[in-house]
């Protein structure tokens, strides 16, 4: 099935950053695709595209002839790919069933104009499945307005562009550093976007901050446009945190039903391509209903915000561990183990460098050795001593 991928927002909200994790986590999950930059203004690619709309046409160049600012720019080379959708066309075949699109950010290209929309036609009749991901920085959630704003940008996304759409906060490992820790509500409360007459009296605190100050009138605009909200009924939100595997998981089980992908095939298949007709995929059993990496909204706000010191500490040290296993960092000794855990524990422990402790070690070493002298020796298995 082929499936087309659309990461869409505004400039910063983490689009390219998106496409790059894509294209790993994909990559570590054993799931072809392909990723290719619809920006002709991106200079800066964090990724290896497939193809660079940039060998069609510079935003640069079409400045300097049309005598355009940046924005009048990118919309005209987006104008300009219409024209040439054979190019686009042509560079899309080349590529894996599943392709993701780094396209700008202009708001323009989402909200009123209509050249990426009659891209998505085009592609669409040959055959490819569209998910837009409408991308936001959750830092919108730190104030009532903005993310009341927010939520009418993401309603006119999905009426411009009428597509299968996942709208998506990100860098969410990010919100308690920029106020995420005072919200006045939960973060499902956010991500549901349900019963937003609770937001009218933080909405009212804030206009009351200002300098033009608290009305009436200001009263009625935001419950006209939370009547508007919740009259269309369609919004939600996922989370993200690009680097977390967890959500990345996530985030791609909501693209693939979005898509239709969970329904077709989901049988692995060998070097070849042949399919192994008793074998699901990787990222079939990695979604399978028993799989134990799901994660709820209250557990994204326990990940990141409420207790985000005590999971980064435990996530070190698994991945110390994960570490230690593939070689890359020296195993502990059975003494530096037992002080380790003691001092974790608060109980008295022996100094490096004195008593029981260093003569457990020269113990430890001196038999070691004396495995290794062995005809076949190997160094044998550390012992590590009850507490």
């Amino acid at each position: 099935m082929r499936t087309l991928i659309l990461p869409v927002g505004p400039p910063g909200s983490g689009k390219s950053t998106l496409t790059n994790g894509l294209q790993q986590f994909m990559t570590a999950i054993a799931r072809p695709c392909s990723i290719a930059n619809l920006d002709p203004a991106n200079d800066n690619i964090p990724y290896q595209p497939a193809f660079d709309v940039r060998e069609l046409v510079n935003v640069e160049e079409v400045m300097e002839r049309e005598e355009l600012g940046p924005n009048g720019g990118v919309l005209w080379a987006m104008e300009e790919i219409e024209a040439n959708i054979d190019w686009l066309e042509e560079r899309l075949n080349e590529c894996e069933d599943t392709v993701v699109l780094d396209p700008p950010g202009q708001p323009e290209l989402t909200i009123h104009h209509m050249a990426l929309p009659r891209i998505l036609q085009r592609l669409e009749r040959l055959g490819y499945r569209i998910v837009v991901l409408q991308l936001l920085d959750s830092v919108v959630l730190t104030r009532p307005s903005l993310y009341l704003s927010s939520l009418l940008l993401c309603i006119r996304g999905m009426l411009h562009l009428p597509y299968p759409m996942v709208n998506v906060l990100t860098k969410i490992d990010n919100l308690k550093a920029v106020g995420g820790a005072d919200l006045p509500f939960n973060l499902d409360f956010y991500t549901e976007v349900q019963d937003l007459q609770h937001l009218l009296p933080a909405l009212a605190v804030e206009q009351a901050a200002t300098s033009a100050g608290g009305s009436t009138k200001w009263e009625r605009m935001n419950e006209a446009l939370i009547d508007l909200v919740q009259d269309f009924g369609l919004v939600g939100f996922e989370t993200l945190a690009v680097e977390d595997r967890g959500s990345m998981a996530s985030l791609l089980r909501a693209i693939d039903r979005a898509s239709g992908f969970v329904l077709s095939t989901t049988r692995n298949v060998d070097e070849a391509g042949r399919t192994v007709e008793d074998e699901a995929s990787v990222w079939a059993q990695a979604m399978s209903e028993n799989w134990t990496g799901k994660m709820d909204v209250r557990d994204v706000q326990e990940r990141w915000v409420d207790r985000r010191e005590e999971y980064d500490e435990l996530e070190r040290k698994e991945w110390e561990a994960e570490a230690r296993m593939a070689g890359a960092l020296p195993e502990v000794s059975a003494a530096e183990a037992v002080r380790k855990h003691a001092k974790e524990r608060g109980a008295e422990y022996v100094p490096e460098g004195e008593g029981e402790e260093d003569e457990l070690e020269a113990e430890q070493r001196k038999w070691a050795e004396q495995q290794k002298a062995k005809p076949g020796g190997s160094g044998g298995t550390k012992v590590t001593r009850k507490t």
